[in-house]
């Protein structure tokens, strides 16, 4: 399996395979400047709130696609320091946080901050990323403090459009869009087995935009066999024909990327799936997801695991180069030997 590093500058590196990556969310991401403030998180995260509205674009969330039976869980997601008995100095940490979407609510139930967390804050991330950032100047061996939030995370079904024959690849696609177009990490759509193959598909009759996307999706299930092992780059999993749902996504979204068509990856637990987004002639649009690995899915999801992140190509300081997965950052000045143990939390709260 493939490693990556985390803890960039750490005294203590860890090292973990991108398999922890998604079930765990461990991943390096930034440092921010940090503010005080308390009620930041239940603002930011709001039923409703502007980042849902602003996903769609041009429109409102409910366009085109409608949602059905949505399901709530609790959630409790945070961090817990052992000192493993050693003093520890200048920490910061970050932790993702689910964000509101379209076909996702999520509503601040409960938190406990402890008294050592001088300051905290909520960040979001360019490209569909949210995460808590905080810092402590110190802390004593043998303590434990503890930062958590109880999160009430309510996913709905997302329905089909009964609608598509007039649906268009945008032509002049919004900034916030574009990033949305280029390469990304492990998303090589200038390669030129890419390239071949969005032109092959692009130069088949098809009825309209709908259609396209759609024979781009089938031929990547057609093309690549499910087969898990190390993460590669979508044009490597199309050169051997095998990939598992990061390979199937990264290589559907290059493609729709190649055919400049807007697509993206999306992050959930254990699993990830692609959206791509089209408009009608008035310039309305929005994001529809499909499921690469899996049972068929077009146009339309069943899945009910909350989404993590949307995006592929993050942006933070930590990291020179873009990330495709924003996740848990620790670092410390530890006063010992010994390595003091972050522990992240993210577990479901039974009922």
């Amino acid at each position: 399996m493939n490693r990556e590093p985390t803890g960039l500058g750490s005294p203590w590196p860890m090292l973990l395979d991108r398999r922890q990556i998604l079930t765990a969310g461990l991943v390096t991401v930034a440092t921010a400047v940090i503010r005080s403030d308390r009620s930041v998180l239940a603002d930011e995260t709001r039923e409703g709130g502007e980042d849902a509205a602003d996903d769609t674009a041009a429109t409102g969330p409910q366009w085109r696609l409608s949602y059905d039976s949505p399901k709530a869980e609790r959630w409790r997601i945070g961090m817990r320091l052992d000192t493993n008995g050693v003093a520890c100095k200048d920490i910061l940490a970050t932790f993702p946080i689910p964000m509101p979407w379209p076909e996702q609510t999520v509503r601040l139930l409960h938190q406990e901050i402890d008294p050592r967390v001088d300051r905290w804050t909520v960040r979001t991330l360019p490209g569909g990323a949210r995460q808590v950032v905080l810092a402590m100047s110190a802390v004593p061996a043998g303590a434990s403090p503890e930062i958590t939030f109880e999160l009430e995370v309510a996913r709905s079904r997302i329905l089909p459009p009964e609608q598509t024959d007039d649906l268009v690849i945008p032509k002049r696609p919004a900034n916030p869009l574009k990033i949305f177009l280029g390469t990304s990490p492990y998303i090589d759509s200038g390669d030129g087995r890419i390239r071949a193959a969005a032109r092959e598909l692009g130069a088949e009759e098809h009825a309209n935009a709908w259609a396209h996307v759609e024979a781009i999706y089938d031929w990547v299930r057609e093309k690549v066999e499910y087969v898990e092992g190390d993460i590669k780059t979508a044009s490597q999993a199309l050169r051997d024909g095998k990939g598992d749902c990061e390979e199937m996504t990264s290589l559907f979204v290059a493609i729709c990327r190649a055919s400049r068509i807007p697509a993206r990856m999306v992050w959930i637990h254990d699993h990830c799936y692609p959206e791509f987004y089209l408009e009608d002639a008035d310039g309305n649009g929005t994001w529809f997801p499909c499921q690469a690995a899996g049972t068929r899915q077009f146009g339309r999801m069943d899945e009910y695991r909350p989404v993590l992140q949307k995006g592929d190509r993050f942006k933070v300081p930590e990291k020179r180069q873009p990330v495709r997965y924003v996740a848990e950052f620790f670092r410390c000045l530890p006063q010992g030997n010994r390595d003091p143990i972050p522990i992240f939390l993210r577990e479901v709260v039974p009922a």
